[in-house]
């Protein structure tokens, strides 16, 4: 019963009865199982925790700040390795078992991989959504500055702890600012079958230009001047 996991699945979740569901059918579909799932809620006002309880743990944190949410989720893992997703993001059935893979060489410390539309949408949004979310993504790594996405990120436990963990400070980008850290601890990886599907709803919302637009310029903003935007538009 105390034995740890290989594996913590940390959830940051907000008012997201919609999609939870999907998350747990996700996780369920796992052919590695060896994993424990923790669900941080920010005070949700509709039923996602009563939903989430069925999956996994599910922890209060009132800070409505990703990157607060995803350190205490960390804080209570015990898995050697933590993967953080979001609530409105399914894994697929290989997700973990490919990560556990790629942990087995210990000069890897994160990894991330691609983000698909879970969503059934047009065929320009899936063209705008995979340049924000995978082509920006893979051209970072090939520049030697990896970026990492918060709906499909796995790293080491020890080499969190490591690196101070997230920074609550970031409103935006605060996935790309510890991918940064953690690349000075060891090798950050981009793994193209780790795949996860997440909504479409922001692009959908803002339509194609603006995501573009906006993923494109925080990234060129962050690393020239460190800063990521302030502002986040929270849709539900």
């Amino acid at each position: 019963m105390n034995r740890r996991p290989s594996f913590s699945v940390v959830i940051p979740m907000f008012n997201e009865e919609k999609y939870v569901s999907s998350v747990i059918k996700g996780l369920d579909s796992q052919s590695f199982r060896d994993f424990e799932v923790i669900f941080v809620d920010g005070s949700s006002t509709d039923r996602s925790r009563q939903i989430a309880h069925r999956c996994g743990k599910v922890i209060i944190e009132p800070k409505k700040n990703i990157g607060a949410a995803r350190n205490t989720g960390a804080r209570a893992a015990r898995g050697d390795v933590m993967l953080f997703t979001n609530a409105d993001t399914m894994a697929t059935k290989g997700l973990l078992k490919t990560y556990h893979e790629l942990f087995r060489d210990r000069g890897v410390v994160a990894a991330t991989g691609p983000l698909v539309p879970l969503e059934k949408t047009t065929a320009f949004i899936r063209f705008g959504y995979s340049f924000a979310s995978v082509s920006l993504a893979k051209l970072s790594f090939a520049t030697g500055k990896p970026s990492i996405s918060g709906s499909n990120f796995a790293v080491r436990r020890s080499a969190f702890l490591k690196s101070g963990g997230f920074d609550e400070s970031l409103v935006t980008y605060e996935d790309l600012d510890l991918a940064h850290r953690l690349s000075r601890i060891g090798r950050v990886v981009y793994a193209n079958d780790a795949v996860v599907a997440t909504s479409t709803r922001r692009i959908v919302r803002w339509g194609v230009p603006k995501y573009v637009m906006f993923n494109a310029g925080n990234v060129l903003r962050y690393n020239l001047y460190h800063k990521a935007k302030e502002h986040y538009e929270p849709i539900r």
